[in-house]
């Protein structure tokens, strides 16, 4: 961003730029998303987009960040309080869903047509940081104790399962099926619980 909004009515003006600017995203893709486009939608001046955003790139980063702290609150609120797995993962799951479904087809944009994705795929950089510490969280609270591999490993993979699922399916306009909510739900709740019931080496295919 150019500046940062200070006063209540600037914060209004950034927000509805960024919604107006989500939603054009999700309905006409990159191609289609101007900056005159976002103003008029959010019911601005041009010159009031640009006080805050330079250009485009700026606001689709603005945008994906704004996704990045819904997905992240997301983990916060199923972590809140004290729940058996089950229901952590069932709420954990929704809330997810619920993130990604703002906009149908905003996430499919920003993974696979608007620039800048890079920033975000840094192993290292602290939004990483914090998506992982959370799901390492979950996995201390909620997985199957294991002398033997790291919460922050279990942690790891529970995201990337999650991720892998939730992005897929917001792709393919399949993020609001019962079905592949269910499975979703009981793939990670079978990981978490029963880890120990599948050693690594019998899960190796026979070559006899």
């Amino acid at each position: 961003m150019r500046k940062e909004p200070r006063q209540a009515r600037s914060r209004a003006t950034v927000e509805a730029v960024v919604e107006a600017g989500a939603r054009i995203l999700s309905e006409q893709g990159w191609s289609g998303f101007t900056t005159n486009k976002v103003a008029d939608a959010a019911g601005v001046s041009i010159g009031s987009l640009y006080q805050y955003f330079p250009d485009k790139l700026s606001l689709v980063d603005a945008i994906r960040r704004r996704h990045i702290d819904d997905s992240l609150d997301a983990v916060r609120h199923a972590l809140a309080g004290t729940q058996s797995l089950a229901e952590f993962v069932e709420v954990l799951v929704a809330n997810l869903i619920a993130a990604h479904s703002i906009h149908p087809g905003l996430h499919r944009v920003l993974l696979d047509e608007a620039p800048g994705l890079e920033a975000y795929r840094d192993q290292n950089s602290e939004i990483e940081a914090q998506y992982l510490a959370l799901f390492t969280r979950a996995a201390t609270t909620h997985g199957s104790q294991d002398k033997d591999t790291p919460a922050s490993t279990i942690g790891l993979v529970i995201s990337d399962a999650i991720d892998g699922v939730i992005h897929n399916a917001a792709r393919r306009g399949r993020l609001h099926e019962p079905a592949l909510r269910g499975e979703l739900v009981r793939l990670i709740c079978a990981y978490l619980a029963d880890r120990d019931e599948a050693p690594v080496d019998k899960l190796q295919p026979s070559h006899a």
